[in-house]
């Protein structure tokens, strides 16, 4: 009998799921978009029935009895409001929907440590204290009502609760955590990849016995895609911003840079975003001229310009500076050495970023695997690959869901 593991990831625009077999091998996807079903991208009935026609796809093609486990991510910090028995009371808050509730944000402030990540206008308990308006039994993340589905049971992960004030380090909640809200609605949390029950249901065909696994967030779950699981592995998305992820022994905590530290699989995966990268190079160049001109950059041979390219003052990581200027020039006569020279300034400021991680307890960079758009532009990554002086391996997936069905694979 074949081995294969599940993974359901809930993006902004929909779910994708992904099937895996016992090597790790991709055996069948599906997906289905939010916008194809009736309602509100926020109701949480909108997911489920894009979770459903995703994974109905991703099952077509295999036996759905050899499915040993699965697990689910979602959008970190999207919550919902349920009763005593898991039926939504209300639509989901997103993890972008901003709380304007300055009050209650001074409460936060006032009552936690300034480490926590539950902090700021997109903190993830604010979100819980207004859904307390339901009167719900408790409150859940949006993986945490996914998986629930599948068990019966609402129970969280470490990764879904850090925006809510759960603390990784101590594995609890924290007391300060009283103060805001009542931590009788909150919900149980574990480890991401604890075995937390079984289908139990002939849902989609699963067998009763197939092991519901404790997810994760979208994020975390796209760096497990990439294959990296040894401390000092990074993951780097170029894409509008250039963000960076690296695989800690110890927690790093700068709340100044951005920086909170997501517990997974016995390590610590620490991160930041710079505001460099894409939106700076098209602040410059369209997307057709940047792929005509790197075919005319040598990677191997150095502008000798110091370029910091942002598409606006302003840089959060690894400067802490709101009114950090971008540098831009001198501007050579030739577009493709003001090209490679921005991409050089970017790849400076992403070695940058990784040093700094170093210099708060991270371990240091011993290879990068590369994400997002960007990572297609082979002249811009050879540049990456001679200023960061680490080996670059090619990603497994770029895929959530395949990260999260890896995860659901650790489980067993």
């Amino acid at each position: 009998m074949a081995e294969l593991y599940l993974g359901i990831d809930l993006g902004t625009s929909g779910a994708r799921a992904v099937v895996i077999d016992a090597a790790g091998h991709l055996v069948s996807t599906g997906k289905s978009a939010h916008a194809d079903h009736p309602g509100s991208p926020r109701a949480s009935s909108v997911w489920w029935a894009a979770t459903e026609q995703a994974v109905l796809a991703a099952l077509e093609d295999v036996d759905a009895r050899d499915v040993r486990a699965m697990a689910v991510d979602g959008t970190s910090g999207t919550m919902l409001a349920i009763d005593a028995m898991g039926v939504p009371l209300s639509d989901g808050v997103m993890y972008n929907d901003v709380c304007t509730d300055t009050d209650l944000l001074d409460r936060i402030t006032a009552a936690s440590p300034e480490t926590t990540a539950a902090r700021g206008a997109t903190s993830g308990l604010a979100r819980a204290v207004q859904l307390l308006a339901h009167k719900p039994a408790r409150v859940v993340h949006q993986a945490d009502w996914i998986a629930g589905q599948f068990s019966g049971r609402w129970i969280s992960d470490e990764n879904n609760a850090l925006k809510t004030g759960y603390d990784p380090v101590s594995g609890v909640w924290p007391d300060w955590i009283a103060e805001v809200i009542d931590p009788a609605v909150l919900p149980e949390v574990v480890a991401p990849g604890t075995v937390v029950g079984q289908v139990g249901d002939t849902l989609f065909g699963l067998s009763p016995d197939c092991a519901v696994v404790a997810g994760t967030t979208d994020g975390c779950a796209s760096f497990l895609a990439t294959g990296a699981a040894q401390a000092g592995e990074g993951v780097t998305a170029l894409g509008s911003t250039l963000t960076i992820k690296l695989l800690s022994d110890q927690p790093v905590f700068a709340p100044q840079f951005g920086i909170y530290s997501h517990k997974i699989l016995g390590l610590w995966l620490a991160g930041g975003a710079s505001n460099t990268g894409g939106n700076a190079l098209l602040s410059v160049f369209s997307a057709s001229e940047i792929a005509a001109l790197s075919t005319r950059i040598d990677p191997e041979t150095d502008t000798g310009l110091s370029y910091y390219p942002l598409a606006k003052p302003g840089e959060r990581f690894p400067i802490n500076d709101p009114e950090h200027a971008p540098v831009m020039g001198p501007r050579p006569a030739a577009d493709s050495t003001h090209l490679q020279a921005m991409f050089e300034g970017i790849a400076d400021i992403e070695a940058q970023a990784y040093a700094r991680l170093a210099e708060l307890g991270a371990p240091a960079l011993r290879s990068v695997r590369s994400v997002g758009g960007g990572a297609a532009n082979p002249a811009w990554c050879r540049i990456r690959a001679r200023r960061l002086s680490v080996t670059m391996p090619e990603p497994l997936s770029g895929e959530a869901a395949f990260g999260t069905a890896l995860l659901a694979r650790s489980a067993l």
